[in-house]
């Protein structure tokens, strides 16, 4: 398969990304809008967001094998900030472009990186979510881009679990205290 273009500027982090998942027993995804843009309609990204199943004892193991693949933090004290935010500020220094890492830890999450799948382009290989999966992040992240995503995903991708997106984002819509969260996802699905 061929990377879409408006990602192709990305190929160099998104292949240090990818070895250093492979680092970390592939436990992770990437996610965002590279995700969005291979699974949904593809559109314009500046940065690379990943989500890693690491506990924050891992943080200083994982910047050390990151900044061998060209990957630092671009903010002072990274470490503390992640411990707090559960959100790693990183830069791929070559490209200068940004990676955001959250760090996974929630039974869904782990339920992301059991179900995720590895596609290949051309010589770049990466592990994304299901489209399912993608959706449920997205519904709750719920900015205007993601609700796009959203809709584009759902366009593109015939077959979708439908139960298990309801599912999940009711069960964060009750957690976060959200409740009109599913009807605004449905409402979406249904355009």
């Amino acid at each position: 398969m061929k990377l879409p273009a408006d990602v192709e500027p990305l190929f160099g982090p998104l292949d240090a990304l990818q070895r250093l998942l492979s680092k970390f027993d592939e436990r992770g995804v990437i996610i965002g809008g590279i995700a969005a843009s291979l699974l949904g309609k593809p559109r314009y990204t500046a940065d690379v967001d990943a989500m890693f199943l690491l506990s924050t004892g891992e943080i200083q193991r994982f910047l050390e094998m990151a900044k061998k693949e060209g990957i630092e933090p671009r903010i002072e004290a990274a470490v503390d900030f992640a411990k707090k935010n559960r959100v790693l500020l990183l830069r791929h220094v070559s490209s200068e472009t940004n990676v955001d890492i959250s760090l996974g830890i929630l039974p869904f999450e782990e339920e992301i990186v059991e179900r995720s799948t590895v596609h290949k382009f051309d010589t770049l290989q990466l592990r994304i979510p299901t489209p399912e999966d993608l959706i449920i992040l997205k519904a709750v992240a719920h900015r205007p881009k993601d609700l796009q995503d959203i809709r584009e995903i759902f366009d593109r991708q015939p077959n979708l679990d439908l139960p298990r997106i309801e599912n999940w984002v009711k069960a964060f819509a009750k957690a976060l205290e959200m409740p009109n969260l599913w009807g605004q996802i449905e409402a979406l699905l249904k355009e």
